[in-house]
């Protein structure tokens, strides 16, 4: 059965989880703060959101409805794991491309391969290439294309490819601003690391507190 267009905050939660579950395995599962804060990254996102914890909670709970999250137990404070690949019915390496498009928004086949490196070691630029024509190949009855090949941009030896799992891409709108999906710098991916080291504290941190029964810093008792 396929699966209904996802809204672009709804995408942007799901890719979020998927991404932390990666790269910061220690803070994981997330808790909605936690989660906030990975949706409002300055590095690693196109577009640029600011999604409010109203609007990631009632994300989180339409995508518990389509079984792509869950609510982990065991904790005072909810945490959130994504069941995107099971959910979705794709292996992992479509996953890990799937989850980037989501985040950083149409990228050719060699960006893919440089911006997974630290969800998945792909071999080659070819190995990625056969994974998005698999996508884009999936069947009716395995619920249809989840990316599309778009039309090569001005000035772009490579096509890039979007997802479409919030519905189709127009692609004039894709051509406006080329190059703003390139892989990061070598200050961006710094400025990440630092983001994620952070958000790995801030978890140790609200861990502490709640088996001591405390209130976080700056928080009301």
């Amino acid at each position: 059965m396929p699966l209904r267009p996802l809204t672009p905050i709804e995408a942007r939660v799901l890719a979020t989880l998927m991404e932390k579950a990666r790269t910061v395995p220690d803070s994981y599962p997330l808790s909605l703060n936690a989660l906030v804060s990975g949706c409002n990254q300055k590095t690693s996102r196109e577009p640029l959101m600011n999604v409010t914890e109203a609007q990631a909670q009632e994300a989180l709970d339409s995508l518990k409805l389509l079984t792509l999250v869950f609510q982990s137990s065991g904790s005072r404070v909810a945490r959130w794991e994504h069941n995107f690949q099971r959910g979705v019915g794709v292996p992992e390496q479509s996953a890990v491309v799937l989850g980037l498009l989501m985040l950083r928004g149409p990228q050719t086949a060699g960006e893919l391969r440089i911006n997974s490196e630290r969800w998945y070691r792909f071999a080659d630029i070819s190995s990625v290439e056969a994974f998005l024509e698999e996508l884009q190949d999936r069947p009716g009855e395995k619920g249809g294309p989840l990316v599309v090949k778009l039309p090569r941009a001005p000035g772009m030896r490579e096509q890039r490819w979007a997802h479409v799992l919030c519905g189709p891409v127009e692609p004039g709108a894709e051509m406006q601003a080329p190059g703003t999906d390139a892989p990061q710098s070598g200050l961006e991916i710094r400025i990440e690391a630092l983001e994620n080291e952070v958000a790995a504290l801030r978890s140790t941190v609200q861990n502490l507190c709640e088996q001591l029964g405390m209130s976080q810093p700056g928080q009301a008792k």
